[in-house]
């Protein structure tokens, strides 16, 4: 079996790793491999493909993975829908425990429930917004 082949199912067996783990970095590897499959395709010797698989690899860790990271977070001020509220202060208009309550997030009535599911809450108390959960959040 020809080397590129060889450097192709390393590249599809490090994708599914990836997949696997969404790390940013298996994935990364994989389009060294990808670019030693073409340096083989192209006639490279063995130290040639393996010196493009460790070059692109390592490029790929150290400039491109920083930037692709650094695009998956949403900065604060850039959420919308639910996701604008975690993290937001809430007052609890109705007592707030591990199974029921009502907030008032942004001027809107939200069901509400502890997020430890011990803690009670009293009318009145300020809580944090942790997570949303389908209609309900919970608060600590």
């Amino acid at each position: 079996m020809n080397a590129w082949v060889w450097w192709l199912v390393l590249a599809g067996v490090l994708i599914v790793g990836e997949m696997l783990t969404t790390t940013l970095l298996l994935g990364m590897v994989a389009v060294g491999a990808v670019a030693a499959a073409v340096a083989s395709l192209l006639g490279g010797n063995f130290v040639l493909q393996v010196g493009a698989f460790a070059i692109v690899s390592l490029a790929m860790l150290l400039v491109a993975r920083p930037i692709a990271r650094k695009h998956l977070r949403t900065p604060v001020k850039l959420r919308s829908g639910v996701a604008a509220l975690v993290g937001t202060d809430a007052e609890v208009l109705a007592e707030v425990d591990g199974r029921d309550g009502r907030v008032k997030i942004s001027g809107e009535t939200w069901s509400a429930r502890s997020a430890d599911g011990m803690s009670v809450f009293s009318p009145g108390d300020t809580v944090r917004v942790i997570a949303i959960s389908g209609a309900t959040a919970l608060v600590g």
